[in-house]
């Protein structure tokens, strides 16, 4: 049995018809650039989550950095963000001089700690650094605490971003993700839960004169016309072509966001007391762009080894949290250090997810899986 761990085959067998429509039109009318799928597209993912404005942009890293710049993030700086997360997300902080200041995170929702990022607040004032901007990462789907994030963020005069690579589709306690915090960032990367046929990414945010802005950056900081640069730009726009696919896939998102959701709840039903499975804080609707459990870091090779062996695909998100990277290993932790941020990076493994598992090749991921973890004598 081959089994994909994200089975893009799956969807396309389902709305590929209408996807490659979609995209010769694009070729018919020519308008590659800024075509009027782009606005078509903008316009939908404002409906589906609520937001006021949508800024479609080439990547996510690039909808991570943008409103930074709008906001006029600078050196001196401290921007707050977890360690175990993507580089993407301290990266665009040191593009601008700013300082990329480290939190840790819970251990059961893997999401930002709110007492670490009190600690990290307090050590950045500490070192002579401004505390000026917060961003959250909803990692694997599940947003991040905002009830108990946001009240921190707004004593410490903290410019909150949501980065939603894994999370949008999500919903937190009737909100839904592109409508918390200042401005949502999310990426379209193609094993992303809402993914297009290469790279793309979009921002969201109800504030009119900052989408403004993040329009202008987007084609090189141009005013009114593409000759008259009023700021410091770059090329972020997404392609129309990409545009096309993403519309159609948003048409069936909210089904297969459903479906993950069944997934999920199957997996965590069939493996109850068997490993540690993902926890979900109450009343959020998780994206599910990962489903992972925590096994014994000494026992983690062996079994992705022998699953391997089985045919079941695993991966491990993330094995190095950022502070312990080379690149990172210069920039500020809260407190005496990341503890949780560091075992979690030892203990995860993300098993196959994707909103096309049907039950037997579930029930065959499951079977492999306990019969790897009694063989290597793991228990939950």
């Amino acid at each position: 049995m081959a089994i994909a761990f994200i089975d893009l085959a799956a969807q396309r067998a389902r709305i590929g018809d209408r996807i490659d429509q979609g995209m010769l039109g694009v070729a018919r009318h020519g308008q590659y650039i800024l075509g009027p799928e782009v606005k078509t597209l903008e316009a939908d993912l404002a409906a589906f989550c609520g937001a006021r404005e949508v800024i479609s942009v080439s990547n996510g890293t690039v909808a991570l950095a943008m409103p930074l710049m709008a906001k006029g993030i600078r050196p001196g700086d401290a921007v707050f963000c977890p360690s175990f997360t993507f580089a993407a997300t301290a990266e665009v902080v040191a593009w601008l001089g700013a300082t990329p200041v480290f939190v840790d995170v819970d251990p059961d929702t893997f999401n930002i700690d709110p007492n670490s990022l009190k600690q990290a607040i307090i050590g950045a004032r500490e070192q002579g650094l401004k505390p000026a901007a917060l961003i959250t990462v909803d990692l694997f789907g599940q947003p991040a605490d905002y009830d108990l994030i946001e009240p921190i963020a707004a004593e410490n005069g903290l410019w909150l971003m949501s980065d939603a690579a894994q999370s949008f589709g999500a919903t937190f306690r009737g909100r839904k993700v592109g409508t918390i915090g200042a401005v949502t960032a999310t990426s379209f990367f193609p094993s992303k839960p809402l993914g297009c046929y290469g790279d793309g990414g979009a921002i969201f945010t109800d504030d009119a004169e900052m989408a403004t802005v993040l329009r202008s950056l987007r084609v090189h900081g141009q005013g009114t016309d593409k000759y008259d640069n009023v700021r410091i730009g770059l090329n972020g726009r997404l392609d129309t072509v990409q545009a096309a696919v993403l519309i159609e896939k948003l048409k069936i998102f909210g089904d297969e966001i459903a479906a993950r959701d069944q997934v999920a709840k199957r997996y965590s039903a069939l493996l109850k007391g068997h490993v540690k499975t993902p926890h979900l804080i109450g009343d959020v609707v998780s994206a599910w762009a990962q489903y992972t459990i925590l096994v014994a870091g000494a026992k983690r090779p062996a079994i992705i080894a022998a699953l391997k062996e089985r045919g079941i695909p695993t991966m491990v998100y993330y094995p190095k949290p950022l502070h312990q990277q080379t690149a990172y290993r210069r920039f500020p932790v809260a407190g005496n250090g990341l503890p949780v941020s560091e075992r979690l990076a030892s203990e995860v493994l993300s098993l196959p997810m994707h909103p096309y598992l049907d039950t037997e090749t579930q029930d065959h991921i499951v079977e492999a899986l306990l019969e790897v973890l009694a063989l290597e004598g793991v228990t939950a």
